[in-house]
Parts: C-alpha cells; structure tokens; sequence
C-alpha cells in the first residue's frame, strides 16, 4: 500500500512476494487486488507468479480460484503440483488430492520431498490408510527419499486418526530419526479422539519433557481426562498448568470487511456491534435448536452448571465472527473466518446448520485445515 501511494510500480519478485502473508493471514481482499494488478500488467505467464496465486487462493479457502489458476498455467514445475495438491488435501479432498499426484507422475515429473508431505497429509485429512501407507513406502523404496520428521508426523497422524493407535506407536517406535513434539502430538491428538488413555499418557510423558511450557498439549490431555469423565485428573492437570504459570490461549477469530480486520474473542463484547452480534447469534441459536442442535458439552468446563457450560460454547469466537459477518455483508456472501486454534466439535456443527438457514457458505480456517461447508455439508466429510 506504501508503494501505491509512492506510486512505485511493483515488479513480479515483489508481487510473489507478498502473495503469501496473504495466504497464511487469510487477506483476501488484498490478495484479490495483487491479482487484479497482476492481471492489469499482463504478468502472466509467470510460474513464480502463479504457483503463488494459487497458493494464496488454497489457503484463503478458495480451491475453485486455486484449480482455475493451475487448469490455465501453461507450464508447471513439482513445485505447482505440490501447490494444488496441498490445496485439495487441506480442504478434505484426499481422493482428488491423490489423483492429481498420479498425474504429475504421469507427466514424468519426480516428486520431491516436499511433494510427498503434501500427498501423506492429505491422505491423513481423509482417511486414506492404504493410499497413504503406499506412499511413504514408495517415497523411500522407489524414490529413494530419507523421511523427515513433516513425513513421520504425517505417518503418525493418518495412523492415529484411522484408529490404529497402536500401530502409530510401534511406528514411533521405528522412526530413524529421534521423534519430535509434532509426533507425539499427533499421536496424543489420535489418542483423545478414539479415548486410548494408556498410550496417550505416554505420548504426553514426552511432550512434556520436550516441550514442557506448551499449553496446548496439557489443554489435550485434559480434554482427553474429561472425555473419560476422569475429573480428579481433569483437576491435576489443571492444578499442573497453574502452579507452572502456563495459561490456555484464547480463541481468537479473524474476519474480513472491506479493508479492516475485525478481530473477536471467547464472549468478547468490545465490538462496537457487540450488541447486535448477541441479539444475532441468539436468533442463529434459536433457529438450529429447532433442527435439533444441542451444544455438545461433555468435555466443557466440567465444574460448571450445565447452563453455564452452553452459555460458554454459544460465545465461542467462530460463531461471534459469523454472527458479524451475516450481519454486514450481503445474501451469498461467502463467510470466511480464520482461527488461531483447531475449531471444537460443537461450532463445526453449529456452522453447518447455519450454512443451512442463512444459505451461505461459511469457510473456516483452523490452524489444522480448511473447513469448506455448503447447505450443511462440510469438506472435511466430518473427519477431523
């Protein structure tokens, strides 16, 4: 914007550039008009240009711009491929992401090692145990490519996640190369979501000897105690993350409008619009509960009333941003927020029905993938 208003003409290097923080900050609008100027200057075709484009499109949630700038580039490097096979993953479509790496196969093309994590972690994000075991042993067999610890940790996770957490761990076990905090995350996550208590202490036991300061693994084990309804333990861990001085991080969500960005909390209400927003999502509520929406809060704040505990799910940020953004912007437009944490169960579910009554799309951006979600069907096929 400062070389706009110094009327300084911005080449392609700089353009590439800036494409990505747009991606990883969910800047649409900014990223939009890079392209409209991309466009105005006649820069393409330019691979760097647009293996960035796309990307930026992928991870604002937009695979249909990403696959239109990969369908007419007229030349593609692996590192193009990677980029929309990446892009298809983190939206949920593992099949199509798998597709698209036989394709670059097929145009004789060598997968690097970075073009394998993008196949392994989209066949972790759909379930693809097969597809996914095929590979890594093909990226090491056939390509002969020594794994890092990204491919490992998408091992792990895809294991994990198909609920084979003991074969995750025999893995572990076998890694060649000593297993970092993301491993034994992946496999603490695995463990919360199929409740295996045994091995998720000992994925823990090694977080915190590794990483012993990192909230969201004590936030993990605890929400794995409060699954098992173990509350004494719930209140250990607690007890632990207190004495320590470690403090959960809030739910943040980000949101686009026109060119600001609105930020919101958990039962934030230093919104301007604050009053509207409540008085909108109240209304929301009110609708899905009538679809037969109950908060789900098994694992919720296991020392409140159970009122309180839906009254702390209604507030979560996700559902603030989208309260706020049906109310400022038009019928059709598509809503899009970005979170600093992984989405809860309960405002997936919420964001479904809505998407349903308000017939909007609603894209959510976790730190973990991309949520797409059309008249109550997600990307993720609710694999998550």
């Amino acid at each position: 914007m400062l070389m706009e208003k110094d009327e300084v003409e911005p080449d392609s290097i700089t353009l590439a550039t800036v494409l990505p923080p747009c991606g990883e900050l969910s800047a649409f609008s900014v990223g939009k008009r890079i392209h409209e100027i991309i466009k105005r200057k006649n820069m393409c075709p330019n691979l760097l240009l647009e293996n960035a484009l796309m990307d930026m499109y992928a991870s604002c949630g937009c695979l249909k711009d990403a696959r239109e700038i990969f369908d007419l580039m007229s030349a593609r490097d692996v590192i193009s491929w990677t980029s929309i096979i990446s892009a298809y993953g983190k939206h949920g479509h593992g099949r199509e992401a798998v597709d698209l790496f036989e394709k670059m196969l097929g145009q004789g093309l060598e997968p690097d090692s970075i073009a394998f994590v993008a196949v392994l972690a989209a066949c972790s994000h759909a379930g693809l145990l097969a597809d996914g075991k095929h590979y890594f042993d093909s990226m090491t067999s056939r390509y002969h490519i020594i794994p890092k610890a990204e491919h490992y940790t998408c091992m792990v996770d895809l294991l994990g996640r198909a609920g084979c957490i003991n074969e995750a761990y025999d893995f572990i076990t076998t890694m060649l190369i000593e297993p970092n905090e993301r491993v034994w995350g992946a496999l603490l996550q695995a463990c919360r979501i199929h409740s295996n208590m045994d091995i998720g202490l000992v994925a823990a036991d090694n977080l915190f000897s590794l990483v012993p300061e990192q909230t969201g693994y004590y936030v993990l084990l605890s929400n794995m105690y409060a699954r098992a309804g173990r509350w004494a333990d719930v209140t250990s861990v607690r007890s632990v993350m207190v004495n320590k001085g470690i403090k959960k991080f809030p739910g943040t969500s980000i949101v686009e409008l026109g060119d600001q960005v609105h930020t919101f909390h958990i039962g934030d209400r230093c919104h301007p619009q604050s009053e509207m927003i409540y008085h909108k999502l109240d209304e929301l509520l009110g609708k899905i509960r009538g679809m037969g929406y109950n908060p789900e809060v098994e694992a919720t704040l296991h020392d409140v009333e159970e009122e309180d505990k839906e009254d702390h799910l209604s507030v979560h940020s996700e559902k603030l941003a989208i309260a706020f953004l049906l109310l400022n912007t038009s019928p059709g437009t598509i809503i899009r927020v970005t979170m600093n944490l992984r989405t809860c169960s309960d405002c997936h579910l919420a964001a479904k029905l809505i998407s349903i009554i308000t017939c909007r799309e609603i894209v959510l951006k976790d730190t973990n993938r991309i949520h797409h979600i059309v008249q109550g069907v997600c990307s993720c096929g609710d694999y998550w």
